[in-house]
């Protein structure tokens, strides 16, 4: 009996190291978003080389927000979906730049069908981490909204005058989902702590 308290112990306090860091990850990543996304509306129109860096800079810091997130989970926990997003973001950032050498439309559909794919494993990783961790739904409909909005950004990527900006919302709906799932994190915490 002693023995099964203990591990249930020590499976809810690695439950709240696991939350805190992705807590700070999600924070970080709205920060990010937020970061980006006034650099597009206040640079990316006037200056095309800034418009071509942003484009870039977005998927591959997916890339570098993954690893974190890789980290943030205990050793035992299941990272294919992560190095799944890992793989497509590092193709999807080679394939936005050379996109780009063709056109913005280019870039945009290269852009929606990353948006699609990694909207589809942030739903499947946030419908897993449910199970172990509370918080998780504003994740679940970020996965979902990705993947419309990737439809979307596709639909519209050869309509005259779009450019970068178009891609505001995208990264301004992402800041809050993160945003929001910190909170919820949070109060996981804030109640672990009060039960434990």
């Amino acid at each position: 009996m002693k023995s099964s308290n203990t591990s249930a112990i020590a499976f809810s306090s690695e439950a709240v190291e696991t939350a805190k860091s992705l807590r700070t990850l999600y924070f970080t990543r709205a920060a990010f978003s937020i970061i980006w996304i006034l650099l597009v509306t206040t640079l990316a129109g006037t200056n095309a080389v800034v418009a071509m860096v942003l484009f870039i800079i977005y998927p591959a810091w997916d890339v570098i927000a993954t690893f974190f997130d890789i980290k943030s989970n205990p050793p035992y926990a299941n990272k294919t979906p992560q190095y799944v997003n890992i793989a497509i973001g590092i193709t999807t950032t080679i394939a936005v730049y050379i996109a780009l050498q063709k056109g913005i439309a280019e870039a945009l559909v290269v852009f929606s069908a990353w948006a699609i794919l990694t909207g589809l494993i942030q739903l499947i990783l946030g419908l897993h981490r449910r199970k172990q961790l509370d918080g998780q739904w504003p994740m679940i409909i970020s996965g979902g909204q990705s993947m419309l909005a990737g439809v979307s950004i596709f639909l519209k990527a050869h309509t005259p005058g779009t450019g970068v900006n178009t891609l505001a919302g995208y990264a301004a709906f992402g800041a809050f989902y993160f945003l929001l799932a910190a909170y919820r994190l949070s109060k996981t915490i804030k109640h672990a702590a009060v039960t434990v």
